[in-house]
């Protein structure tokens, strides 16, 4: 199983495989607190797409088409993620404030896709 969290909230068992799917580092968050067993960058949103969004849900819309365009050139990372969640629960953890509007949200809707439709 596959699902999404702030990395703000405290680790549990239930998370399962931790990968953070930010390309930053969150504010405030240690290392050794985050209990991550991954951090995909490489599937976070490009600099200039996460600097255009800027968590304005106006932009959500447009900002999930292209970043699923990006994904596309992902797909090393997205099978990745799926092979682990094929054994274990994952969690795809962000920092965003808004839990419905974040690139997290959007990953797993793609990854989700993938899984039942076998493509993006």
């Amino acid at each position: 199983m596959i699902k999404t969290k702030r990395i703000y909230d405290s680790p549990s068992p239930e998370d399962g495989y931790r990968i953070l799917v930010d390309k930053l580092w969150p504010r405030g968050i240690k290392k050794e607190d985050a209990k991550l067993d991954e951090w995909a960058k490489n599937l976070a949103p490009s600099n200039t797409l996460r600097k255009w969004f800027d968590h304005k849900e106006e932009r959500f819309e447009e900002f999930s088409q292209r970043y699923k365009e990006e994904l596309r050139e992902q797909k090393d990372g997205l099978n990745h993620i799926l092979e682990v969640a094929s054994n274990k629960d994952v969690t795809l953890l962000y920092a965003a404030k808004n839990t419905n509007l974040n690139n997290a949200a959007v990953l797993y809707k793609v990854l989700k896709s993938i899984k039942n439709e076998n493509k993006i």
